[in-house]
């Protein structure tokens, strides 16, 4: 992992931090159950180019949350929204994959749920994609979830996109 992350702190930092803070949050309230969801949004510009952001959130249930966010490098050209939208799913597998693992790594962290937030729902053009997209989340043995349950995408991400 070499991407850089913003966050409340006034500076950037790199994933395994990230992982760290992630770890250290945990390990503040070890009684707590905690869910770490990652999510990709995009916003499509009038060249059709779209720009990638992708959140990594820790939720203390009940009890706030801590969350990361980075930006995908240069804008990419699509030439629809399924096209965007995949890519977006295969953005946040990607980032699910070397989190998951990094996080694994912490023998002693405490048990948690890890999910993909997709940002498709049952209202819009996106529902199309629903099963197929959430099929290709399960098939990583991730767990998916759409709208409205979807606020690391939905929100998250949104907001910095």
């Amino acid at each position: 992992m070499s991407k850089y992350f913003n966050s409340s702190l006034p500076f950037s930092i790199t994933a395994e931090q990230v992982v760290q803070q992630i770890i250290d949050f945990m390990k503040d309230d070890r009684l707590s159950e905690y869910r770490v969801t990652i999510g990709t949004d995009s916003q499509a510009n009038i060249e059709q180019k779209a720009d990638f952001v992708t959140a990594i959130v820790v939720h203390r249930i009940g009890k706030g949350a801590r969350y990361f966010w980075t930006r995908s490098g240069e804008p990419i050209k699509f030439h629809s929204l399924r096209d965007r939208i995949t890519r977006e799913v295969l953005i946040s597998l990607d980032s699910a994959n070397q989190f998951s693992e990094s996080l694994a790594a912490f023998k002693d962290a405490p048990k948690f749920d890890f999910e993909i937030h997709v940002d498709i729902g049952q209202n819009g053009a996106t529902k199309v994609m629903i099963q197929e997209l959430v099929g290709m989340i399960r098939a990583h043995n991730f767990e998916a979830k759409t709208k409205p349950e979807s606020y690391a995408a939905s929100n998250v991400a949104d907001k910095h996109v």
